[in-house]
């Protein structure tokens, strides 16, 4: 595999909405629904290529989800993506809530394009994750996506517990889960009143401390702070969390990468938290720069498609088996309405 390139610098009021149900119908999935947080930076912003081509700069498609469509090796992986019409299918019993810089709101049911970028030529972990989480829940599932490129842990998404200043990517993560929890009526027309449960949290992240030699041994604490306080901000004390290792350039890993690996998984085995977090290893799904679209671009998994369906799907299987393990932890606290 070509070596990653250690690239540590960041990488509107518009709103797009995506289709939720079919017109006249209801909400799909049963009530409560279900709410299940998702943060990071760029990775969870979403970087994966759909069906850009260019040749100079997208590698003639390789690697972006058509050309995965296509292979005959795993284009079944995949084909629950597309329906019978060509189109991409739109799954109305999960609603994605992703307050994007760069191209607005973006809301709707789960489909490609909830990424941080204009139109329908992205998607990030969230696509698979929610195709796991959808399969498996009978309730309506709401995703809500909180992510920024080039934040850190230790200072942009810092936690009140780690000391000083609380970040402000962390307050604007729990700003904005507020914001669509509020108006759930409003974004999702077909929602119908049945109230909501937090679900569950998955951090997808690490990129900018990795880069910062000051934050890499504070990872670990500052991970466990996160998760405790964002507990207590959401009131579910046992609310299930997912780690997703940062594994962009696959294994074996050397130097700060490795040292975050570990400390990610760490943070997972704490006693405090054992049974309610689990750390989802994600290196195995790198792909080569020579096989996918964004041939300069390591620190984005080089935008192959395959890589965040799996990673998604992996951090889906994780919080599954979170979700089953104690059902309890399902409701978080309870059900709730918007607004309380």
């Amino acid at each position: 595999m070509k070596q990653i390139r250690l690239i540590c610098a960041a990488v509107a009021a518009a709103v797009v909405v995506f289709p939720v149900s079919p017109a006249g119908g209801g909400q799909a999935g049963k009530g409560p629904v279900k709410v299940f947080l998702l943060a990071g930076q760029s990775n969870m912003e979403g970087q994966a290529v759909v069906d850009l081509d260019h040749e100079r700069y997208y590698n003639g498609g390789k690697g972006n989800l058509e050309h995965v469509l296509r292979d005959p090796d795993k284009g079944a992986m995949v084909a629950h993506l597309r329906g019978k019409d060509g189109t991409w299918v739109v799954r109305d019993d999960v609603w994605v809530w992703y307050k994007t810089e760069k191209s607005g709101l973006k809301k709707g049911g789960l489909g490609i394009g909830y990424a941080v970028y204009p139109g329908k030529h992205h998607f990030g972990p969230e696509l698979q994750l929610g195709h796991v989480l959808g399969d498996y829940l009978d309730n309506q599932v709401l995703l809500i996506k909180t992510a920024w490129g080039g934040k850190s842990l230790q200072k942009d998404f810092r936690p009140p517990s780690s000391g000083g200043e609380a970040g402000p990517y962390y307050r604007k993560m729990l700003a904005e889960a507020r914001e669509a929890l509020a108006g759930l009526k409003k974004h999702f027309p077909a929602y119908d009143g049945s109230g909501y449960e937090l679900a569950g949290f998955v951090w997808f992240h690490g990129w900018n401390d990795m880069c910062t030699p000051s934050a890499v041994p504070e990872y670990e604490q500052n991970l466990v702070h996160l998760i405790k306080d964002v507990r207590r901000e959401l009131k579910a004390p046992n609310l299930p969390v997912v780690i997703g290792e940062l594994g962009n350039g696959g294994r074996p890993a050397k130097g700060n990468m490795a040292k975050m690996r570990q400390a990610q998984a760490a943070a997972a085995a704490r006693p405090e938290l054992r049974g309610t977090v689990t750390f989802v290893k994600t290196a195995e799904f790198a792909r080569p720069a020579t096989e996918s679209p964004n041939v300069g671009h390591g620190h984005h998994w080089f935008g192959n498609a395959e890589s965040y369906f799996l990673i998604g799907n992996a951090l889906g299987e994780g919080m599954k088996k979170l979700l089953q393990a104690d059902k309890k932890a399902l409701s978080g606290g309870g059900a709730k309405k918007p607004g309380s």
